[in-house]
Formats: structure tokens, sequence, C-alpha cells
């Protein structure tokens, strides 16, 4: 009986695990759409870098897209590696070739409670003209109860290469890239939780219309997104400590009917 008992409060508790990382509408763009998520764009050739707002690109477009794990990247190609970071699909904001165009997503979660807020990026910028007009992106997470940026990553592919970080390669063909997934994480605490947030993403063609900038977006939770089948590390702990007081019972059993056979 005890033995059956430890058996379904470890099932239960790998399906505790299992569930938490499901706590965000759609984060991982699994069901194939940006279905939980705003979506617009516009023409961003009149406006320069530093006056880019995500807020003011809301009309409808069709530049993003969701894109599966057959995608390869048209400018970077292999080179950038894999363009869905976890699971069957990813998004890709703003398309691949110029225009003057800037295109956005974001999504707005309330009365937050999990421990932690994660998601991955990655970005390509075509290299050309100055830090004001140059192919650029924009990602902000936003505590919105205390109206306050918590996480922000700007960059932009200006010509001489300041308006980036080591992380980003050049490549052969003139464009700016991340061939590793950046991993954001913001840790709640007892003092964010509860809070509204908002994570937006921008990516935006350069201002002469000539060079293209978009940006990779994948994996949006309240846990690292997963790169395979092997359980979170909180679920691992569970799973050893179910196996453990199981294991523990059934040595328990083995002594008593030893005991009880030398005994007789």
């Amino acid at each position: 009986m005890k033995i059956g008992y430890l058996a379904l409060a470890a099932g239960t508790l790998l399906y505790a695990g299992s569930a938490q990382a499901q706590s965000f509408v759609n984060g991982g763009f699994e069901s194939g759409t940006a279905a939980g998520w705003t979506t617009g764009g516009g023409d961003r050739s009149s406006t320069p870098n530093g006056s880019l707002d995500p807020a003011s690109f809301t009309s409808p477009t069709n530049r993003s897209a969701v894109i599966g794990t057959n995608y390869i990247d048209p400018h970077v190609g292999a080179s950038l590696g894999t363009t869905v970071y976890s699971g069957s699909y990813a998004y890709r904001v703003e398309d691949t070739t110029t225009g003057g165009y800037a295109s956005v997503i974001s999504q707005r979660v309330n009365n937050y409670q999990d421990a932690n807020i994660f998601f991955a990026w990655k970005s390509v910028l075509e290299g050309a003209h100055g830090p004001t007009d140059a192919a650029t992106m924009v990602i902000s997470l936003k505590d919105l109860t205390t109206n306050t940026t918590l996480i922000t990553r700007q960059y932009n592919a200006a010509a001489n290469g300041n308006g980036v970080d080591p992380r980003f390669t050049l490549s052969a063909n003139g464009y700016y890239y991340t061939s590793q997934w950046q991993i954001e994480q913001l840790a709640i605490g007892t003092t964010l939780q509860g809070h509204d947030f908002l994570l937006s993403v921008l990516a935006a063609d350069c201002e002469l219309t000539g060079h293209a900038g978009y940006v990779y977006l994948d994996g949006f939770g309240a846990v690292t997104p997963p790169t395979s089948g092997v359980p979170e590390p909180t679920t691992w702990a569970m799973m050893i400590m179910g196996f453990g007081l199981m294991g523990g019972a059934m040595r328990r059993q083995r002594a008593t009917v030893k005991f009880a056979t030398v005994a007789a």
C-alpha cells in the first residue's frame, strides 16, 4: 500500500513539474501561430533609431512570420545555427528583405506569480550607415506596475561595428548576427511577484531602406526553454525525491520480510 501511494505521489510530482513549463500563453509558438501575442509594423523610413517606439508600430502586417525547424536563414545560412530554440516553431520579427520597415511583437502578462521569466532571441542586422539610421533591434521587458524597464537590449548595424557587442559576428557578406541563442532571465522574487509585465521585440530595416534587420524570438516562459526532452532541474529533484522514498520503503519491506523469516 505504501509503495503504491509513493509511486502515485511521484507521478503527481512529475506531472506538476511538466505543467510548470506551460504557464505562458503560446510561449514557444507551438500552435504554429502567434496567438496570445500582439503584432504590428509600419514604415520607419523617417524615424531615427533613437526615436523608434514599439508602441508606434501597430498596423497589421505580414512581414513577420512563425517559422519551423526546417527554416534556414537566407542571408547567414548555417552559420546562424538553429532558427528555432525549442520545440517545432519560433517567430521571426520583420522580413528578411529591405524596405525601410519595422515590425513588433509583444505580450503582456498580468499578476505574474512564477519565480522567473525567460526568453530567447537571435538577431541578423545588415551592416551599413551610422548608429541613427542603421538596421536595428530593440528588446525590452517592462514592469508595468512600477513603469520600470527591467531588461533592455538595443543593437544596430552601424558600419564601424560600434552598435553591437561580442555576442555578434560579422559575416562575409556584411551581416552582424548572433550564432548562439541569447537567453534572458528575470528573477521575480517577492519584490516583483504579482506585477504586470510586457515583453516587446522590435526589428527594423535601415532608415534609408536599403538594408535588412530582423530578430528571431522563442521560449517566452516561466522556466528555461528546454532544448531536449530532458526534464527541468526542479522536475529531476522531485523525481529523485519520489524514487528515493520508494526505494527506502522497498528496503524496509525487504528487511521486515527477512526478519520474519529468521524469526520463524
